[in-house]
């Protein structure tokens, strides 16, 4: 059995009074490639036990609060620095043993073991010793060894019936708190060096600098379609990354036609089944008409369509479910939604989102047969259709914690690499990252494990966009920072925040955009649409950028100075702390 001992007297804050024990949030095994897996994990008398079926190494992946970190005047830290924060961590594989681990002490050797690699494959060993980075790193890793060495004390005086003191947890935790603030400062170091490579056009001078084998066949109207070079890591794209948000198509007026016009580069209409057809055989497109005409004729900003099919529960049609259990008479209604929803408006998207989280299985069950064959009928219809679109796929819950509890289910990367082995071959993958949401797959993520699955999609070779990229501005309804349900999601550095979200969005865009391989982020979504019946007006999106009285909030101010910054070659991490309001009437 794998197990851990948390103290839960060092963090009653987040355990909650009155609690019986250590919240579990977000918990889940997984072993190599940190692919989930099944396993019962239970907390009892400060020990987390994980039972799984088999005895191979598996790490443990769940929400842990991490302290204010004692920098004591060491430069170099996050512009926020004291914030903690409450954010899923994991540990490294490990072997099962009768002794528990301490919990605190093995999610700050992973994320010391998680600097040292991305230093290595951002190629920043050569980062001299007094920079201020790696000056507040060698302070984790030394606060780490003091750790290790008060465990073996314990060990040594109390024996294995109580191997862990207070005391060590106290400096496992330092340790780790300090590890979060370095793994973060290294991440937005390297996105600001490498943004202005990428501005400068060096990434894509090197890359072309591979060369192509002397007897390799190639195909030059391809590579130019693709507008894109095969770098070291991913695609080198030697275009601009652009800035665009998702806009409900539920309101329409003239500031928030301003308002997409200061902030977009391109626009992403979302088409839930459940909107564009509620009831069978009988469409309604008149909202999304109006928007894609304004976009069109007016504004003159590239378009992206879709979803068009998102099983997801609140995304499909009720009429949809009498065929749940109907594969074939599904795939046929399948098939003709996307024909219907690409045929109407082929002359005026030039980008289809086909599908979203097909792999995630969380609503209607497919098996793995029929989740790759609706993959490809989606990509053929459209290529067949509207050959000069662009494709792409979008994947749902990145990183993949569903696959601990639906077997069904197809893990994130494995369900991209699948579609590239059967030949399906959309032009892009299109991530949907969405965090301080209180639902699976929603839990807070830290910078250097956001830039990290960014790299780890790179390997497919294929450019990548954030499709529907957010974070609340306060705290979702009926949820607390500190203590909440099983799906509490979490924070970084401070409860969310208007401000918190402006920070967030700078760092997290301000990463993307270095990559090399990311063509577009997206902000889900512009304006919060109007609430739905049977909600009394209570349902809100804190995430949204324009509040349903029309207001702007502060991260919208930032969205348009990150889309300025990146057209005048700057990086956005460069941006002050406050953005400045101004006028969308």
């Amino acid at each position: 059995m794998l197990s851990f001992a948390v103290l839960e007297q060092n963090v009653p804050a987040y355990v909650g009074t009155g609690s019986t024990g250590w919240p579990l949030r977000h918990a889940h095994l997984f072993g190599p490639d940190d692919v989930p897996i099944q396993a019962d994990i239970r907390c009892v008398d400060g020990i987390i036990r994980c039972e799984k079926r088999s005895t191979e190494s598996a790490g443990i992946s769940l929400q842990y609060p991490v302290d204010p970190p004692e920098l004591g005047g060491v430069p170099g830290a996050m512009p926020q620095s004291g914030a903690g924060g409450v954010i899923t961590l994991q540990t490294c594989l490990l072997p099962e043993r009768e002794q528990p681990y301490l919990l605190s002490l093995e999610l700050a050797r992973h994320r010391l073991m998680l600097i040292l690699n991305k230093l290595e494959d951002w190629a920043l060993f050569d980062l001299p010793a007094d920079d201020n980075r790696m000056r507040l790193f060698e302070r984790a890793r030394r606060a780490f060894t003091e750790a290790l060495v008060a465990h073996a004390t314990d060990a040594k005086q109390n024996g294995h019936d109580s191997p862990y003191s207070a005391h060590t947890d106290q400096l496992a935790r330092a340790a780790l708190s300090l590890a979060i603030e370095a793994s973060e400062a290294i991440t937005l170091h390297q996105a600001r060096a490498q943004f202005s490579k990428r501005m400068t056009g060096e990434l894509a001078a090197a890359a072309a600098k591979i060369g192509t084998p002397a007897n390799a066949l190639t195909d030059h109207e391809a590579a130019e379609s693709r507008n894109a070079l095969i770098g070291s890591v991913g695609v080198i794209l030697p275009s601009t990354p652009q800035i665009g948000a998702v806009v409900s198509p539920e309101c329409f007026n003239s500031p928030l036609c301003k308002a997409t016009s200061l902030g977009c580069d391109f626009m992403t209409i979302p088409m839930r089944w459940v909107d564009m057809e509620p009831t069978e055989g009988k469409y309604l497109f008149a909202k999304t008409d109006k928007w894609i005409e304004w976009a069109v004729r007016t504004a003159k900003v590239p378009l992206v369509g879709g979803p068009i099919v998102d099983f997801r529960r609140g995304c499909v049609p009720e009429w949809l479910y009498i065929w749940e259990h109907d594969y074939e008479t599904l795939r046929e209604l399948v098939y003709e939604h996307v024909k219907n929803i690409v045929t109407r408006y082929r002359r005026t998207i030039g980008t289809w989102t086909v599908c979203s989280g097909l792999h995630v299985n969380s609503n209607f069950t497919f098996s793995l047969e029929q989740v790759m064959d609706l993959t490809r009928l989606m990509v053929m219809v459209v290529r067949k259709l509207q050959p000069s679109a662009k494709i792409q796929v979008q994947i749902d819950q990145p990183w993949g914690e569903y696959y601990a509890y639906s077997p069904r289910a197809v893990p994130p990367m494995m369900y991209a690499e699948m579609i590239g082995q059967a030949g399906i071959n959309p032009d892009l993958f299109s991530l949907r990252v969405e965090m301080g949401q209180p639902e699976p797959g929603r839990s807070t993520r830290d910078l250097m494990a956001f830039s990290a699955l960014l790299d780890r999609f790179a390997a497919l070779d294929k450019p990548l966009t954030l499709g529907a990229v957010c974070v609340p501005a306060a705290p979702a309804p009926g949820t607390d920072p500190e203590i909440g349900s099983q799906m509490e999601p979490g924070y970084w550095r401070t409860p969310w925040s208007p401000e918190a979200q402006v920070a967030w969005m700078t760092s997290i865009m301000g990463i993307a955009v270095s990559k090399p391989y990311v063509h577009s982020v997206s902000w889900d979504e512009l304006h919060e649409p109007p609430a739905r019946p049977g909600t009394n007006g209570t349902e809100t999106h804190h995430h949204a950028l324009v509040d349903r009285a029309g207001v702007p909030r502060p991260a919208f101010w930032r969205l348009v100075e990150i889309r300025q910054a990146i057209r005048s070659k700057v990086s956005p991490l460069s941006l002050a702390a406050d953005p400045q309001p101004g006028s969308i009437v």
